[in-house]
This record gives C-alpha cells, sequence and structure tokens, in this order.
C-alpha cells in the first residue's frame, strides 16, 4: 500500500499545523507545542490519534526521543515500542470493532515524519454494517483499493476524535 500512496503524496499540501518550520512535529507534539489527541502515555512512548486518519482509529505510537530511524532504536525504546504497540492496537482493534489492522513503520522511503512512528490502521470493511468505516463500492483491484482509500481521507474532526480517544483510552 505505502509504495502505491507514496506518489500520491507529492503535490499534497501539508496540514497547517505541521508546515516545516524547522522542528520535528511529533517532537512539537511531545512538548505541548502542537495539540493532539494522547491515547496513551509512558516515561518512553506517547500514542496520538493521527491528524489526517486514513481510517477511523489511525493511530500513531511515536517514541518521546527523537530518534529518525527504527534502525537506531535503543534496546530501552525499542522494548517500549514493542509494548505499547501490541497494547494500543487491541484497544483501537475493540474501540473500532475491526480486528483487521496495518501495523507499519517506515523508515526514509515514505516517512512522512523524519522521527520513528507506528502506524496502527483499522482495515477497510468490504460490505460492512451501515454507519461502520465501510468502502461504499468494491474495488476491482488493489491499486483502485488504494487510490479510493486516499481519496477519501480528510481532517480528523475533534469532537470525533475525543469520543473515538475516550473508547481506546477505556481499553487500556
Amino acid at each position: 500500500m505505502t509504495s502505491f500512496m507514496i506518489n500520491e503524496h507529492v503535490n499534497r499540501s501539508v496540514h497547517e499545523e505541521w508546515r516545516d518550520d524547522g522542528g520535528c512535529s511529533f517532537c512539537r507534539i511531545i512538548a505541548k507545542e502542537i495539540p493532539s489527541t494522547v491515547l496513551y502515555e509512558t516515561d518512553e512512548v506517547v500514542a496520538i490519534l493521527d491528524i489526517l486518519p486514513l481510517r477511523l482509529g489511525h493511530t500513531l505510537v511515536v517514541p518521546k526521543v527523537h530518534i529518525p530511524h527504527v534502525t537506531d532504536l535503543p534496546a530501552n525504546i525499542a522494548a517500549a515500542m514493542g509494548v505499547a504497540v501490541p497494547k494500543v492496537a487491541k484497544a483501537v482493534s475493540e474501540a473500532v470493532q475491526n480486528t483487521a489492522l496495518n501495523i507499519v513503520c517506515n523508515q526514509e522511503y515514505a516517512q512522512s515524519v523524519p522521527h520513528v512512528h507506528f502506524h496502527i490502521i483499522p482495515a477497510p470493511r468490504l460490505g460492512g454494517l451501515p454507519g461502520t468505516d465501510t468502502m461504499r463500492v468494491v474495488p476491482r483491484t488493489t491499486r483502485e483499493l488504494h487510490q479510493l482509500e486516499y481519496e477519501g481521507r480528510s481532517e480528523l474532526d475533534e469532537d470525533e476524535g475525543r469520543e473515538l480517544a475516550e473508547k481506546i483510552r477505556a481499553r487500556l
């Protein structure tokens, strides 16, 4: 999915709060300079809702120390991420009632913020229940699915984010 989607981001505008002003967006979130919806937090890690979610429940798990490459994570931070990712993934899965997840960490290629982070993204529901995160059109190809997913992205609504965060936090 990521390989196809990278070309779709070439001319895409950056969210106003994430414009490059010389500082790392995640470091600014951790420093409370940029608002975020925090789901889970320890001394080493924070999990937040993505501000431009691919689907409802799209969450980022980020180490609090600025490290651009997952291959450079110190053992203690890697261990903290290893504890946080499955714990948060389980809570997201239960909150959105979808056990199908995509969990990914990019390094350089397709890494939009040069700070290690894992995406926890609930899978699309094809032919799901009314009112759920459901694709309205069943795509014929994987490429078509990726295009529909990209085109369907919109900014996270604050009230919706708060409500979802409460559901996820209640499961942590």
